[in-house]
């Protein structure tokens, strides 16, 4: 599996994951192969020992799920776990940098997409409804807690709604940086995604980015993909049937998300938003980021929850570098890790009132 992810063509136990060329991506991606295949273990773990030899000592042989397994970040804690939700694109790869500056006495797991062929159509429900069942398989009962980043979050406040229709508790909600607009978007999901394909490579040379742009607006996103590899964008040797694929089930998640309506929840949830604007590297606004919910704290969930309901905690950077830069990110781990434990405490006091 290391040589797969990897690119390379021998692994010996002496080999560091990271020394090769392992990233956050790809040991999210390298649990996720291992789980499939019964052999369990932390990113934790993986960051501990991350010489093939050494983290070989620490696995744990298991049956094979019947359902798509949580990935364990930080697999000990006193308190019960948090799980976060991956982002729109199906990425939880941020959790594994977030984890290491949190200080919480917790399980840390983060969420699998489930095969969305499970729920043809995908709709936010159902897609909760799947999660769970695995969530269950790691906390039986509640209390729950989650985290989200970007519009993945709505996801964590779909499996609340489903979570509270079975009599369950969920305790904490931490919404990073996701606005819920007034209205439906006036661009297809298949649009969007692009766009956003489109944006990932603006760190590209002007001349490039423009062939680029031009192109995308007449292609589909296998297309666009080609059409990167072909002028240096990309790799050539990439296999892109990956690429495609997590697009295309961003396109279905998108869908789901358009359909999606956001019901009003007995719960309170925590908003962790990004103080600067967000501005393309070509000084152009990105469309979510001229609406009014994106440049409210409350980021419009005050339409369907009470103003006591929603408690705002601003993050310096913007909606990218809010996460990607790592002094951004320290603030935003804190300040999690703060309303995390000060949601225990506050529990905790209200029990013996």
């Amino acid at each position: 599996i290391w040589a797969e992810l990897l690119g390379v063509e021998r692994v010996g136990r002496h080999d560091n994951f990271f020394e090769l060329g392992g990233h956050s991506l790809l040991a999210v991606q390298l649990l996720g192969r291992t789980l499939a295949i019964g052999l369990k273990f932390s990113a934790a773990d993986l960051f501990q020992a991350p010489i093939l030899k050494e983290l070989a000592s620490k696995i744990h042989f298991q049956r094979r799920p019947s359902v798509p397994e949580v990935i364990s970040v930080q697999a000990t804690g006193s308190q019960p776990p948090l799980f976060f939700v991956p982002t729109g694109s199906g990425d939880c790869s941020y959790v594994l940098s977030l984890m290491e500056e949190m200080d919480v006495d917790c399980p840390i797991y983060a969420l699998p997409w489930p095969p969305f062929k499970e729920v043809c159509p995908p709709t936010l429900e159902g897609i909760a409804a799947e999660v769970i069942l695995a969530i269950r398989e790691s906390q039986p009962r509640g209390p729950y807690r989650f985290a989200g980043y970007s519009s993945g979050a709505i996801l964590a406040y779909a499996i609340a709604q489903h979570l509270l229709s079975l009599d369950e508790t969920v305790s904490f909600i931490a919404l990073i940086d996701v606005a819920l607009p007034a209205n439906p978007s006036s661009i297809s999901p298949t649009q969007m995604v692009r766009e956003v394909l489109l944006n990932s490579f603006e760190s590209l040379d002007d001349e490039r980015f423009e062939v680029l742009e031009l192109f995308a607006g007449q292609s589909s996103i296998a297309q666009l993909l080609e059409k990167a590899q072909q002028i240096g964008a990309m790799p050539l040797d990439r296999d892109l049937h990956n690429d495609v694929m997590m697009y295309e089930k961003t396109v279905q998640f998108q869908r789901a998300l358009d359909l999606y309506k956001v019901p009003s929840l007995p719960v309170e949830i925590h908003q962790f938003y990004a103080n600067g604007p967000l501005l393309s590297r070509r000084a152009r606004p990105r469309r979510n980021s001229m609406s009014p919910e994106a440049s409210s704290p409350m980021r419009g969930w005050d339409r369907v929850l009470s103003e006591a309901a929603i408690h705002t905690i601003p993050v310096p950077g913007d909606h990218m570098t809010m996460m990607d830069v790592p002094e951004n990110r320290r603030v935003l781990a804190r300040q999690l890790s703060t309303a995390l434990n000060r949601s225990l405490t506050t529990k905790a006091s209200n029990r013996f009132r």
